[in-house]
């Protein structure tokens, strides 16, 4: 049995000599594993993804309005920093507080408040949850919490600009504005073009309504209607979905409307000569690369104007509105940041300014 085991072991050592002696050379073993360096490890340790929220006020998030520019800005923060993003709807006030919540248990790094109505849920919410991170459109507060950035934006220096342009258009001398709701946030549109208008031509007239909805299309079409039957030929509205039904009564009567927050020449190319944008997802993408890089500014209410592109008119101004007068807007918005024309955005301001 021994001679048979040695027998075997030799013609295995024969035939590995044979295999070394075929293949030109010997065989090397393979060199020890490198330790990777510190900027590899680094490198192979993914980021954590950062989950971003909102909570749409009533108009919801398609309403053409300042909803849909959150979301918007919600989807550039996923597409460009990574970011998980989500909304929820509301259909009405009492839906905020439970709305907060259900972005809360879905574990979010940030969860904005869409809107100067859910300044009071994002302010309990922050209260009871004083490690969640949260952001408010539309609103600040006296002590903002910790936890919490207000956003808000000059609308009243877009709204001089357009109002500026419906008063060199108007050709009946007439023009008319339709608010939302009669609140300090919407004061700032209505002002401002009011300001804008008589700044470009004293003698025309400004028609005032405030619909007290920003849902309410046909409440927005029956006053813009009105509005138009008492002569204007030019309306501003700053109403959300409400403001709908006054371009719709544009294009219906072939009046010119002055859309708001997005561009919403696309919603009556022929009769939507300009729009007031407010930038909100510009807005809150700044807020979102803030909070990637560490610097999230909490306790804090940040302002965006003309000066750093915070809001602005639609650049398809350029369809209705006329090169020259474009051309002066210009300089009257070099003149606004330069602080050389105060714009008012309040009724004691404009009445004792213009």
């Amino acid at each position: 049995m021994f001679k048979k085991m040695l027998a075997l072991m030799l013609v295995l050592l024969l035939m590995a000599t044979a295999l070394v002696g075929c293949g030109g050379g010997t065989a090397e073993e393979p060199a020890p594993a490198e330790e990777p360096t510190e900027e590899q490890v680094e490198e192979q340790v993914e980021e954590p993804q950062l989950k971003m929220a909102m909570v749409t006020d009533v108009g919801g998030v398609n309403d053409e309005s300042f909803n849909e520019s959150a979301w918007n800005g919600h989807q550039k923060a996923r597409d460009e920093l990574g970011f998980e993003v989500s909304y929820v709807e509301s259909e009405q006030d009492a839906d905020y507080e439970r709305n907060l919540e259900t972005l809360l248990d879905a574990g979010n790094d940030l969860i904005w408040g869409i809107g100067f109505m859910m300044g009071d849920a994002i302010a309990e919410a922050a209260d009871f949850n004083p490690d969640q991170k949260y952001a408010i459109i539309d609103s600040a507060y006296d002590d903002t919490p910790d936890n919490v950035v207000g956003v808000l934006f000059k609308a009243e220096e877009a709204s001089f600009l357009v109002g500026y342009i419906a008063g060199k258009m108007t050709e009946t001398g007439k023009v008319g504005f339709v608010g939302g709701m009669d609140f300090p946030v919407i004061h700032g549109f209505h002002y401002g073009f009011m300001a804008g208008v008589k700044y470009a031509n004293p003698d025309a007239e400004v028609l005032v309504q405030y619909a007290d909805s920003f849902v309410d299309a046909a409440r927005g079409k029956a006053i813009a209607n009105q509005m138009y039957q008492q002569g204007a030929d030019i309306v501003f509205h700053a109403a959300g979905g409400t403001g709908d039904g006054v371009i719709e009564a544009a294009r219906e009567q072939d009046k010119y409307a002055i859309g708001v927050d997005m561009d919403q020449n696309h919603l009556a190319p022929d009769n939507v000569i300009t729009s007031a944008m407010k930038r909100v997802d510009n807005a809150i993408f700044m807020i979102a690369e803030d909070l990637k890089a560490g610097n999230f500014p909490g306790g804090q209410t940040v302002v965006f104007g003309l000066e750093d592109g915070g809001v602005g008119i639609a650049p398809t101004s350029d369809k209705h509105v006329p090169a020259e007068i474009l051309e002066e807007v210009a300089e009257v918005e070099r003149q606004i940041i330069a602080g050389e024309i105060f714009v008012p955005d309040n009724k004691d301001d404009y009445d004792a300014n213009y």
